[in-house]
């Protein structure tokens, strides 16, 4: 096997991680070695990486990768908190999704991955006034990874979204840190009226798959909701809620189940 690179300038411990990952594949499936190498290996950061990969997903005979990839390079450079952001990402679907096992695999093979990098690029020209190129990221994602995330919606770090099938998140929902969504969740409003109409989901929230979260509600720090519910009201912090419509059934009684990823119906998680 080939002697191991650590960088020891750019102190980018994920980044470093990701290209030794990215090396060993290519050494036990050569044959995957031109998608390794173009994706990761030849790049000098996750930042150049990510803007390769998003840009190669999302492009289109409207849109070609050389002008995507230029615009997420400029996104990444202007507001490293994306890259920040991007790593945290990576470091909670390692951590919380069995199936993952490198840190490498969300950036080449994991849609909920990829559909919230590319977000997050879309988020950074909404928020510069360039709509209409973000809502052409909104397009490209929900059309490629079938997840529907307006530009407008915020969304926080160290974020999994596990399968990522039939996401949608409306324009005026926001997401805290460490919160963690399976497939088929929505968090939208209630009906036509505009303004501030979708749900805020706080920090260390986790949210079971086919969940609909609707209405400008709030959803508290660190509580857990059941697959397939639908949740109307309010729910306080570390409280399980479930059912259509949802109401509490107990407590979560631990520190944040988005990262324990437990969903059984039970007094403890």
């Amino acid at each position: 096997m080939a002697k191991r690179k650590t960088s020891i300038t750019n102190l980018d411990p994920v980044w470093d991680r990701v290209r030794n990952e990215a090396e060993d594949i290519v050494q036990r499936e050569p044959i995957l070695g031109g998608t390794v190498h173009a994706s990761v290996l030849h790049h000098d950061s996750l930042e150049e990486s990510l803007s390769y990969r998003i840009s190669l997903k999302l492009a289109s005979n409207d849109m070609p990768a050389q002008i995507l990839y230029g615009l997420a390079k400029e996104a990444y450079a202007a507001n490293p908190a994306i890259g920040q952001a991007a790593r945290a990402d990576l470091v909670a679907v390692f951590d919380r999704d069995p199936a993952c096992n490198f840190f490498v695999q969300p950036i080449l093979f994991f849609k909920g991955y990829q559909a919230l990098q590319g977000y997050r690029i879309g988020r950074w020209l909404w928020e510069n006034g360039r709509r209409e190129l973000a809502y052409y990221f909104q397009m490209r994602i929900s059309e490629v990874f079938g997840v529907d995330i307006h530009p407008g919606a915020k969304m926080g770090q160290g974020i999994m979204i596990d399968h990522a099938h039939s996401i949608v998140i409306g324009e005026t929902a926001a997401v805290g840190d460490n919160v963690s969504m399976l497939h088929s969740v929505t968090l939208g409003g209630t009906g036509k009226t505009d303004g501030d109409r979708h749900p805020k989901i706080e920090n260390g929230v986790l949210i079971g798959a086919g969940a609909k979260v609707l209405g400008n509600i709030r959803v508290h720090f660190c509580s857990r909701i059941a697959a397939g519910s639908v949740v109307l009201r309010d729910v306080p912090p570390r409280k399980t809620v479930a059912g259509v419509p949802a109401r509490i059934v107990g407590d979560t009684d631990c520190d944040q189940p988005s990262k324990t990823m437990d969903q059984l119906l039970r007094e403890q998680c």
